[in-house]
């Protein structure tokens, strides 16, 4: 971890499959409203979702979402888990990762970028230069 940014792989549960996959959540403050969540597919290669930070925080303790993506907390076999639904044209799935787990990578995040401070990391200069391909 820098003091920019937060990275944090964590075995996940996907329904159906009887051994844990790795997800991984990043977050940067030049990013700061967006954390990254990826799945690890057995060949090596993953597959990468930008999901909404307050979106995440809000899933630790009620359900939310609309779309694409819904989370929400839930006791499982005795564990807290916040349940993923990823749902696309080409099908959809389900995911449950240890709320603690998460509640610690989130805290991480609010340690580099606090809730409220998110316009004061962007730099919209540079993101309206590198879109338009002007110089900044």
């Amino acid at each position: 971890m820098t003091s920019e940014s937060i990275q944090q792989d964590v075995f996940t549960v996907l329904h159906g499959q009887a051994s844990p996959i790795v997800s991984r959540w990043a977050f940067r403050a030049s990013d700061p409203f967006a954390i990254s969540f990826s799945v690890r597919r057995s060949t090596d290669r993953w597959i990468e979702w930008l999901v909404a930070r307050d979106l995440v925080i809000e899933g630790l303790t009620t359900p939310t979402g609309i779309g694409d993506i819904r989370m929400a907390p839930r006791r499982v076999d005795g564990y807290d888990v916040v349940e993923i639904e990823i749902r696309s044209d080409g099908g959809s799935a389900v995911l449950e990762v240890d709320r603690d787990l998460l509640a610690q990578f989130v805290d991480a995040t609010l340690e580099i970028v606090d809730l409220g401070e998110e316009n004061d990391h962007l730099d919209l200069d540079t993101a309206i230069a590198r879109l338009t391909g002007s110089a900044a």
